[in-house]
């Protein structure tokens, strides 16, 4: 019970930090194109600073073969995640020769898949569990990040607008910053270089690693604020898909984990990285390429809101009460 009070204690502080940011927005306190400064200082300083950190502080030999197992469940996990979104999608858009309403199924795909396992994950694992266990939540969600940053990421360019992806592309974008830091803190945790590090700059990537969370929070806040509520409110199908995300999806994965015996750790790690809500690739992206982004915006807002609740609930019912 503890934990679960932990859990919605921290729910419930990344909601200010939500409705912090949308009243920053509204208020016109910052720019309309605030959310891009803001979402490159998460990619390219915020998010490598904490894998960076995270990495070369907690990543051993010994820690690394006790947890690759991680691994390989969140590779079952996505693999599953990703077959699962092909069948729910067809609830939401039928199949057709369209470019839009195809594109809107992607966007469905893409639901049904990731959550916002990344910035919001991070941040409910190490305000809860501490940098031990958001290690162990990295490397869960290792092959989950790359299966985002490449079949994620291309299902979100609209048709046509991509044009013939090349290897170059393909590999910038699996390699991203976050991506890379990572890579290069597990070399640095494994060969111990953390002790050669001044203390200077161990101190630059911890004070990094502690802004992610709440500029996330309130970016995510600042794109929410840039639409109207009341027009985002009335998506029908975007209800649908946030219950299926927050709590159908997660609950089919936990359950089968739970039969298998699995122990509570792994079913923790899962819970988290399936049961988050929507993040903001489905806007960002769409903004980028021309795409809609409304329908993005309405599953952020709105799986975001509710998520406040479900995260606890499902957490009580999966992890605390068995």
């Amino acid at each position: 019970m503890e934990v679960f009070q932990l859990t919605l204690s921290q729910m419930l502080t990344m909601f200010i930090y939500i409705i912090v940011g949308y009243v920053l927005r509204k208020s016109k306190i910052l720019p309309e194109n605030a959310y891009l400064t803001m979402s490159r200082l998460e990619t390219y300083f915020f998010v490598p600073a904490l894998n960076l950190h995270n990495w070369m502080t907690n990543c051993t030999t010994s820690a690394l073969k006790e947890n690759s197992v991680l691994i390989v469940y969140g590779a079952v996990l996505i693999a599953c995640a990703v077959g699962l979104a092909y069948l729910l999608c067809r609830l939401f858009v039928r199949k057709t020769d369209n470019p839009e309403e195809e594109y809107q199924r992607n966007i469905y795909k893409y639901a049904m898949t990731f959550g916002n396992y990344g910035f919001m994950g991070n941040f409910i694992v190490l305000g809860i569990w501490g940098s031990e266990m958001l290690f162990r939540y990295s490397m869960f969600t290792l092959v989950v990040t790359f299966v985002c940053s490449s079949w994620g990421l291309m299902i979100l360019i609209p048709k046509g607008k991509s044009g013939k992806l090349s290897m170059k592309d393909l590999m910038k974008r699996v390699f991203t910053p976050p991506i890379i830091a990572l890579f290069i803190g597990l070399v640095a945790g494994l060969f111990e270089i953390k002790q050669y590090v001044p203390e200077f700059l161990v101190s630059v990537m911890s004070g990094g690693a502690d802004c992610m969370g709440p500029v996330a929070m309130v970016l995510a806040g600042v794109v929410i604020g840039g639409y109207d509520i009341k027009e985002l409110l009335g998506y029908k199908k975007v209800y649908v898909a946030s219950l299926m995300r927050l709590i159908l999806i997660p609950a089919v994965f936990v359950s089968v984990l739970h039969l298998f015996g699995v122990n509570k750790e792994i079913i923790t790690l899962a819970l988290i990285a399936f049961a988050t809500p929507l993040g903001l690739n489905t806007i960002v992206y769409p903004a980028a390429y021309g795409g809609d982004v409304k329908t993005g915006a309405a599953m952020t807002m709105i799986s975001s809101v509710l998520s406040v609740i479900t995260i606890p609930l499902m957490y009580l019912l999966f992890v605390a009460l068995l």
